[in-house]
């Protein structure tokens, strides 16, 4: 598992912990009522389904592992503040997701990027940027 580097104070939580399962998402709809959408096959990563939804639609994600028959809170944002978010999910979550879709929230802040040494919309942001060497032939 990859060391979590979290200056935001964003509660975290250890609920997926590598395993595979479901996802099911809260949604805000159009309408502007709240629907269920379930994820069985479209997503293999709770970072996949934070950037599934246009900007302001999502508001919870549950993650079912398998062999389980209980959904656990692994995402959930209240007004502009997420409230929870699961270790795993922030592991994979990169910049790039967090600017386009969650850039009012407390996901949002330079000095998180600054402490992991993000450079691009392509580094992830709560785990360290390694510099990658370049190979020149």
């Amino acid at each position: 598992m990859k060391n979590i580097i979290n200056v935001t104070g964003v509660h975290t939580v250890d609920f997926i912990q590598g395993r595979k399962g479901e996802f099911r998402a809260v949604v805000k709809c159009k309408a502007g009522f709240f629907t269920v959408v379930d994820l069985k096959d479209r997503h293999k990563t709770g970072a996949s389904v934070l950037n599934g939804f246009k900007k302001g639609a999502l508001q919870t994600v549950e993650f079912k592992a398998e062999g389980s028959e209980n959904w656990l809170t692994v995402f959930a944002l209240k007004g502009k503040k997420v409230m929870l978010i699961d270790s795993d999910i922030l592991a994979d979550l990169e910049v790039g997701t967090i600017n386009c879709y969650f850039l009012n929230t407390n996901l949002y802040s330079q000095m998180q990027y600054a402490a992991v040494k993000a450079k691009t919309w392509a580094c992830k942001a709560f785990v360290m940027n390694e510099p990658k060497e370049v190979v020149v032939a």
